[in-house]
């Protein structure tokens, strides 16, 4: 089964976004591993406001089969685009988790990322910390209802004082099989 890897940046005070929805808060003065990130990828789970941001370049993700999470998205869509409405959006995600094919990238937004944690769809996390305090913007993590225990597998610490955190979902332990000992 297909895994589907949340990958963003954010920043020390927990936001994915400035005050005035910009990024350019982000670090690009090297790779920080996204070529090698990018290319254990084939899709890219999107929502419609981060999808409307990237397709600005259409050659943006023009090798990844890109799936958009949205209810208004209108208008012609490259051949590589799918729309997932709402209301089939858990059924989507299980079947194209089935295919085959390699890893989904989680890319954002807010909105969609909380989604996933809720229903407990994220396979693991690639989480990047920038040292940078925005002092507002979007959070990392809105209207979480459900706890998600993680367990960190990696760390990378660059020269650029980027921090970057690589978590997996924890297993949830049974403990009903005790009771059969």
């Amino acid at each position: 089964m297909r895994k589907i890897i949340l990958n963003l940046a954010v920043s020390l005070d927990g936001f994915i976004e400035g005050p005035d929805g910009n990024y350019d808060w982000c670090f690009t003065d090297q790779d920080y591993g996204m070529t090698e990130f990018y290319n254990t990828t084939d899709a890219i789970f999107v929502g419609r406001k981060s999808f409307e941001m990237i397709n600005a370049d259409p050659t943006a993700f023009a090798d990844k089969k890109i799936y958009v999470f949205s209810d208004t998205l209108t208008g012609e869509l490259p051949a590589n685009v799918e729309v997932i409405p709402s209301k089939d959006y858990l059924q989507r995600v299980d079947e194209i988790t089935k295919l085959p094919g390699e890893n989904i990238w989680l890319f954002g937004g807010a909105s969609l990322v909380s989604g996933f944690v809720n229903n407990g769809l994220i396979n693991e996390l690639l989480i990047s910390l920038h040292p940078v305090i925005l002092g507002g913007g979007r959070p990392l993590f809105e209207n979480i209802k459900n706890k998600m225990e993680l367990a960190l597998i990696d760390h990378q610490v660059f020269s650029s004082g980027l921090v970057q955190l690589s978590y997996v979902k924890q297993p949830k332990f049974d403990f009903t099989i005790l009771g059969n000992m």
